[in-house]
């Protein structure tokens, strides 16, 4: 059986280009370029509590840099560097050759070397920290929206938690909708390039991963205001707009995690320079509300009427 000298040599020590000491020390050694701040995120990806045990490797190995990613281009840093633990419960090397195929073909694409990280045994877990640059005081922040702000979400939102309740059995989806929907649950595509483009448009922004009332919320909360979005104007995926207003569907478009779109704030006068941003990356966006100077998190129906949401995110010890 091969040690984990052995895997960790076959499947993830390679060439790290942009850090002066990569995989192999007992630390990594990096250096920033000048006038830039470093944009540090983790993530951790437990089997049965945020995939199914018998998820795809590559897949997964697509998604766990994926997710970290998706936080980087929240805060429009350029990721650099990645560090990657894991605990296996046997050293299988079909499943590691699955993982790491998706974890590199994904960095590749955004120039992420892995730097460092950590293998054991033990019930399956992964544990992935991202590194980005920065240019100094510029980075997109929570606390950063201000009153009269439109607010904004890339792409469609959804999918991903309605797939989710297919697998679950709670409702069901045709062929094409459920293929759509669990690609999104499956492996989310980080919107970096659109972050990158939003630096210096956006006042504030975040991902959407634990759902987009509650994500929002947080917006609100650190810039200590308030909200009000339009029903109509969000962008629900295909599969969850036809189900409108089914209950169920209404909680995936609202309080559904896992699609890792991003939810921005810019001034009013800046819509054509997000738009411009948004049409650089390759990505729709959609204008859903505005930031209030009065406190609270308010959703309007087309009627007009404010919508009761009894439930608005996930919470990992709520949920």
């Amino acid at each position: 059986m091969a040690s984990e000298f052995d895997l960790i040599a076959r499947y993830f020590d390679r060439p790290a280009p942009n850090a002066v000491l990569g995989v192999g020390d007992d630390a990594a050694l990096i250096r920033p370029a000048p006038g830039m701040e470093l944009a540090v995120s983790a993530d951790m990806l437990v089997a049965g509590r945020h995939f199914f045990p018998d998820a795809d490797p590559e897949r997964l190995g697509h998604k766990s840099l994926a997710v970290n990613l998706s936080d980087l281009a929240a805060m429009a840093a350029t990721p650099r560097w990645a560090l990657l633990s894991l605990a296996l419960p046997e050293a299988d090397e079909a499943w590691l050759a699955g993982f790491s195929r998706g974890f590199f073909a994904l960095a590749d694409r955004y120039g992420v070397d892995l730097v460092g990280g950590d293998t054991t045994r033990g019930p399956l877990n992964i544990s992935v920290t991202i590194l980005g640059e920065v240019p100094a005081g510029g980075a997109l922040r929570r606390d950063g929206a201000k009153a009269g702000d439109d607010i904004w979400v890339s792409g469609e939102i959804g999918a991903a938690a309605l797939g989710l309740r297919h697998l679950f059995g709670e409702l069901e989806l045709t062929g094409s909708e459920a293929a759509a929907c669990l690609a999104r649950l499956h492996a989310p595509e980080p919107r970096v390039t659109l972050g990158l483009a939003l630096a210096g448009v956006a006042h504030a922004a975040i991902d959407i991963s634990d759902g987009l009332l509650a994500d929002l919320g947080h917006i609100l909360e650190r810039s200590q205001l308030g909200a009000e979005i339009e029903l109509a104007r969000l962008p629900a995926a295909a599969a969850v707009a036809a189900r409108l207003p089914d209950p169920r569907a209404m909680a995936c478009l609202l309080a559904g995690g896992d699609d890792y779109e991003l939810c921005f704030t810019a001034a009013q006068g800046q819509q054509e320079a997000v738009l411009a941003a948004g049409q650089s990356a390759g990505v729709p966006l959609s204008r859903i509300g505005r930031i209030s100077a009065a406190p609270g998190l308010r959703v309007r129906r087309p009627d007009g009427e404010q919508l009761d949401m009894k439930v608005t995110g996930f919470d990992h010890f709520a949920n």
